[in-house]
Order: structure tokens, then C-alpha cells, then sequence
């Protein structure tokens, strides 16, 4: 148990400017050099990435108004939510949330950058 009556600033001890500041820029840790392995590689995640962000927006800006929205076997289990599920005003947001999802994505695309090498 911690004794109670030493002042808590009694531990530490005053740092000199020369303890606190980073160190020269001599012994600095080099930038990490990225393989081309690992360059190929995050170029593939962000085609995916953005491959699925656009598949998914147009499933979800198309499908609330086609017929199966409605009428599929998920819903038979709970026909009290069919009304609910074909409301306009849910697929509408659903259908927002498709254009959001593909905006995400191709933004992704068009603001994809890589670090230079040296």
C-alpha cells in the first residue's frame, strides 16, 4: 500500500531540456521502404474495397423496387413486417444508403494516392 504521507512530487525528479527534445535527425529510425509486394497488395484491397462499395450501392439502389422486395421467404415467416418493409419511405432509405455506399466507393477510387518511393 502507498504511503500517504510522501507528497506525490516527491518521486519525480525535474528532466533536463536534453532528456525531453526527440533526437537529431541522424539517429532517427529510416522511413519504411515498401515492397512492391505490398504496394500491389493495398492496390488490390482498395479495387475490392470499391469493387463491393459499388456492387452493394446497386443491389441496394434497385432492389427495393423490384417485386421480390416483398415477396420472398423471409417475409412469409413474419407477414406483419411486409407493410412496413414496402413502405415507400424504407425503400427509399434503403435506396440512399446505396447511393451513399457507391459515392464511398468511388471516392475511395479517386482519392487513392501512394507513397512515393525514394
Amino acid at each position: 500500500m502507498p504511503d500517504t504521507n510522501v507528497p506525490v512530487s516527491a518521486g519525480l525528479r525535474e528532466q533536463t531540456p536534453s532528456e525531453t527534445s526527440t533526437p537529431p535527425a541522424s539517429q532517427a529510425a529510416p522511413p519504411a521502404v515498401l515492397s512492391r509486394a505490398s504496394i500491389w497488395l493495398h492496390r488490390l484491397l482498395v479495387l475490392l474495397f470499391v469493387f463491393i462499395c459499388a456492387a452493394t450501392g446497386v443491389l441496394l439502389v434497385i432492389l427495393p423496387w423490384l417485386p421480390q422486395w416483398g415477396d420472398n421467404s423471409l417475409l412469409i415467416r413474419f407477414p406483419d413486417l411486409r407493410p412496413l418493409i414496402t413502405h415507400g419511405f424504407i425503400r427509399g432509405i434503403c435506396s440512399g444508403l446505396g447511393l451513399l455506399d457507391i459515392w464511398i466507393g468511388f471516392s475511395e477510387a479517386i482519392h487513392y494516392h501512394e507513397d512515393k518511393q525514394p
